[in-house]
């Protein structure tokens, strides 16, 4: 998508199950008139948010950067806010699918922050390894020691770490729950230092869940990747189901496989858009 200093920022529009991105093609050549080339040193928080308003800018529930390092193609995620995840699974399964259509293969690793994720394609659908779950209370992390599988709130929710924080609820009826009043208040609860992701499952049956997510510096989302991916893994933990279930969002189905390399997240993408962030634009929010 290449320089950019003149003539704006290049950017793509992907979603999978309506969680919705923009994406950033860093890998040719510097973009903006960054001192490096490199576009992470002008995403300040305040360009990431405005980029992200849906009235004022493009709109996303996270922004992907696509980079080379060391002879590796590597994402950083933003979130709303302007913060960072070191994860995001329906924007790596569609950056996938992208780097999949540009090269011709049906397999690739990218390297994240949370590491080495591995993806593959089969037909429309493309699965990425997320890695394996973050278990251990240190790991998530949680304020103090204490068991994941059920903690000192109100409904015993389930804490699961997938690069980043997860506060699982399982309950009777999901569209009964007020997704905007709890959601934030257990996104900020203290036992989540680093603010937590939150969801709120049914089960349907023992390889069937529906799901509603409230994402850590988002808010209410259609879908999140690694949200589902921590619902299978404290489903399973709870003995609710096993390894292996369907994932029922509001924006559609992903499927999520518990295996011994890692959690495994299969479903649909798009790309919607490609244009370019105006010069103008930039300027203003730099």
């Amino acid at each position: 998508m290449g320089h950019a200093s003149h003539s704006g920022l290049p950017f793509m529009k992907m979603h999978g199950l309506g969680n919705d991105f923009v994406v950033l093609d860093a890998r040719q050549g510097p973009v903006l008139d960054a001192p490096t080339g490199g576009v992470l040193d002008v995403l300040t928080p305040r360009l990431v948010t405005a980029i992200g308003d849906r009235h004022r800018g493009i709109g996303f529930d996270q922004l992907a950067v696509i980079e080379e390092r060391a002879g590796e193609i590597h994402l950083t995620f933003y979130n709303q806010d302007g913060s960072t995840s070191a994860a995001c699974g329906n924007a790596t399964r569609c950056i996938a699918r992208y780097i999949m259509d540009e090269t011709g293969t049906d397999a690739l690793d990218l390297s994240t922050d949370r590491g080495q994720l591995a993806a593959r394609r089969d037909g429309d659908l493309v699965s990425v390894n997320m890695g394996a779950p973050q278990l251990d209370w240190q790991d998530i992390p949680l304020a103090q020691a204490m068991d994941t599988l059920e903690l000192p709130i109100p409904g015993a929710p389930t804490a699961t770490g997938m690069g980043n924080p997860h506060c699982t609820f399982f309950v009777d009826d999901v569209d009964a729950i007020a997704l905007e009043a709890r959601g934030p208040e257990i996104e900020h609860h203290p036992l989540y230092p680093e603010r937590t992701n939150v969801q709120f499952v049914e089960v349907i049956a023992p390889d069937h869940l529906r799901m509603r997510v409230w994402e850590r510096g988002v808010g209410v989302t259609l879908a999140s990747g690694s949200s589902s991916c921590a619902v299978a893994v404290a489903a399973a933990r709870r003995g609710l189901t096993g390894r292996k279930v369907r994932i029922d969002l509001d924006g559609g189905t992903l499927w999520i496989d518990w295996r011994e390399d890692g959690v495994w997240m299969t479903g649909d993408t798009a790309h919607v858009a490609s244009g370019t962030l105006t010069p103008d634009f930039l300027a203003a929010h730099r």
